[in-house]
């Protein structure tokens, strides 16, 4: 039994990570938080379980919601030397991947004949059903008719439970109930008589597989004893399901996870898996890892303001992370009358960055819909900067690519025998020679666009080479061959020089050394359709929390006030902003509409004059600062009062409950509702949440 080097799994860990990788075998829970280094923990665990004999690494089922991340578990798992010569590796695959192999594996026995095929994608056959059940089939239809049938199935919700499962979980649904069930219902007949399935029949079969066959569920259960799961947050119904029948009433099970990283409750996928964990397994042990170890805690510190707000966390969510890091610089904000504004002053500001040094592959700009990233790309090209746009075309597809890589078997069938470790890497970097790598990029006019790409993307094979001889020290060129198909079938790309364009979405489990967040408008996150449902609003929050934790180091956040350059200036930032803006920021201030002559939207206006006011100070107090001030004193000892013994009880200093210029300012305005309170720069939505009431309360008493 065995495998893999003991020693090596709990070395520089710290005392939490420790403990979740020593804990004893059978349930485990670790909440972790961004950047705590969970994918360093897991896989150290399983390392540690392996030498312990505890299991063997042919008998560990690892799964997570990439192919990317499923991939950088093998690949780091290898390196702690699991499942090394004479061991089978740790299956580490996506539910669905590995779904999918269980499934053909045990068709012949509970379905009989060959496997059907899997739809590449579904669209086709919604058109059909969609169709027959006089349904609107534009494109944009058909994709939304497909996501809600995708949230059914992922919910463990057949066609016709559809109508009272809408209704209940109050789905914007994208036709008419009976409209969709009828598509739904037709869909789903449609592809039986196909003989094909779906990405969640993979999922649902293989969770009946092992639920009505006690023989295919034996098998299996001899064949898998442990079992781990990352993202845990974002299990679905079905997810929950097939896991139930993998462990078959057994509990080795180490589950990992974040709520505050909750973005995917629209698709099905729900916390209280999670949260519930030690409820369901009382035995557990639960770990929280909160040292953050990617950001800066300058970024940290944003991160922490960003979730603070959230209403009615969990307390199993409740995780406040701590910055290990040494000291960056603050994050930075900016206001732009327009997007190609927006979109300018960030590839100018990522050229600055590129010029002190800071790679661009380590610059990432992310948006809330991929519809963003058309004037990124733009300003990027105008700008000479090399750009990827993450979703776009796969690397391993690059044409490129796929002649290297042809070139590179050619090369393998002559290869001599000692073209092993250091004399492998040579032969690669020589056949990649012969595709056009050279030892600097193509400059000038001429080294922008496709050549500039086409110079990446042979690069970072030659640099998967020397990662793979790192690892492996007597790799040879079929090891790297065979590399390089586990990482195509993985989608799991090296990295490519060029700054990333990423929804935030899909930046999820991605860092960067400089991250740009953009288009922080209220409409666009929180997203349009998320306003009124306080449940969906707190979700596009976690995805803001998201995006800011994906930054080491630099992080900029900007809003454009207008989508078009000369357009109405009408939209307001993101109300995720208000509390994270530094008060004396410029772009702290509070639009007010337009001032006297003319003022541009966003220059507050003096409140007894109406003068735009300039300075941080004066907008502070709503007054130019030649008016004298009407403050109530009687009010603002009041409010001190009530300042210190908040700020005693919150164990914080007293400016951040409020400053000096904030309580000033409320003593001269004298609020009387709380759309005053939010007129007053520094008092957003989280502080009005907290204080508002009270804040109130000694106005109104004041005022008697």
């Amino acid at each position: 039994m065995g495998g893999g080097d003991g020693s090596r799994a709990t070395t520089g860990l710290d005392p939490e990570q420790r403990a979740a990788v020593l804990a004893p075998r059978g349930p485990v829970c670790v909440l972790a938080g961004a950047g705590t280094g969970k994918t360093r923990t897991i896989t150290r665990r399983i390392a540690h379980l392996v030498a312990a004999g505890h299991v063997q690494s042919g008998q560990v089922l690892a799964v997570t919601f990439t192919a990317r991340a499923a991939g950088e578990m093998r690949t780091r798992l290898r390196d702690l030397g699991v499942g090394g010569p004479g061991q089978p590796p740790v299956q580490a695959r996506t539910f669905h991947a590995a779904a999918l192999r269980q499934l053909r594996y045990f068709w012949p026995r509970v379905v009989g004949g060959a496997p059907w095929e899997v739809l590449e994608g579904k669209l086709r056959l919604v058109g059909q059903a969609a169709q027959r059940a006089g349904a609107p089939t534009t494109r944009e239809s058909l994709r939304d008719l497909a996501s809600e049938i995708e949230w059914a199935k992922a919910s463990l919700v057949p066609a016709s439970d559809y109508a009272a499962a809408a209704g209940k979980a109050a789905r914007d649904v994208p036709a008419p109930v009976e409209q969709v069930t009828a598509v739904y219902e037709t869909y789903e007949a449609l592809k039986n008589r196909a003989e094909v399935l779906d990405f969640d029949d993979l999922l649902l079969h293989t969770a009946a597989a092992l639920e009505e066959h006690p023989e295919v569920a034996h098998e299996f259960h001899e064949r898998y004893r442990c079992f781990v799961v990352d993202e845990f947050q974002d299990v679905t119904p079905a997810q929950h399901r097939l896991l139930r029948a993998w462990l078959g009433g057994r509990d080795d099970l180490t589950v990992v996870g974040d709520a505050n990283q909750t973005i995917y409750s629209f698709a099905g996928a729900s916390p209280s898996y999670l949260l519930d964990f030690p409820r369901v397994f009382p035995e557990a042990t639960v770990v929280r890892l909160v040292r953050d170890y990617r950001s800066t805690p300058q970024v940290v510190a944003a991160a922490n303001t960003v979730i603070g707000a959230a209403r009615g966390r969990a307390a199993g969510s409740r995780l406040r992370l701590e910055g290990q890091r040494p000291p960056g610089p603050a994050p930075d904000f900016a206001e732009h009358d327009d997007e190609p504004a927006e979109a300018a002053a960030v590839a100018t500001a990522i050229r600055d960055l590129i010029d002190e040094g800071v790679a661009p592959a380590e610059i990432a700009v992310l948006y809330r819909v991929n519809a963003q990233s058309e004037v990124y790309e733009t300003a990027l090209g105008d700008a000479g900067i090399a750009y990827q746009v993450r979703g776009g075309e796969r690397f391993f597809q690059r044409t490129e690519v796929r002649t290297a890589v042809a070139a590179l078997r050619t090369a393998a069938t002559r290869a001599p025998e000692d073209a092993r470790g250091e004399g492998m890497v040579t032969l690669v970097r020589a056949v990649l020679g012969e595709q056009g790598l050279t030892d600097s990029p193509p400059a000038g006019a001429a080294g922008q666009g496709a050549a500039r790409q086409r110079w990446e993307s042979l690069r970072a094979l030659a640099e998967l080479a020397e990662e793979l001889v790192t690892a492996v020290p007597d790799a040879d060129l079929p090891a790297f061959l065979a590399e390089l198909t586990t990482r195509a079938q993985a989608q799991h790309p090296p990295t490519v020089q060029g700054v990333t364009l990423s929804s935030l979405h899909a930046a999820k489990g991605l860092e960067w050394d400089a991250v740009f967040l953009v288009g922080l408008t209220d409409g666009t996150l929180p997203i349009q359709h998320a306003d009124g449902d306080d449940d969906a609003v707190e979700e596009e929050r976690r995805l803001f929390y998201v995006g800011v934790t994906r930054a080491r180091v630099h992080l900029r956040m900007s809003w454009a006030l207008s989508r078009n350059a000369g357009g109405r200036r009408s939209r307001r930032r993101s109300r995720f902003l208000y509390g994270l803006v530094p008060e004396e920021h410029p772009a702290a201030r509070v639009p007010t509409g337009r001032g006297e002559n003319g003022g541009s939207r966003g220059k507050p206006a003096c409140r007894l004059c109406g003068k735009p006011l300039g300075d941080p100070e004066s907008a502070k107090l709503g007054r130019c600062s030649t008016h004298p001030s009407d403050v109530d004193e009687s009010l603002l000892e009041a409010l001190k009062a009530w300042r210190s013994a908040e700020a005693k009880q919150r164990s914080v200093p007293a400016y951040v409950v409020f400053t000096d210029a904030t309580l000033i300012a409320l003593a001269e305005q004298r609020p009387h509702d709380p759309s005053g309170l939010v007129a007053i720069p520094g008092i957003g939505s989280s502080k009005l949440e907290r204080y508002g009431a009270d804040v109130l309360t000694l106005v109104r008493e004041h005022a008697s």
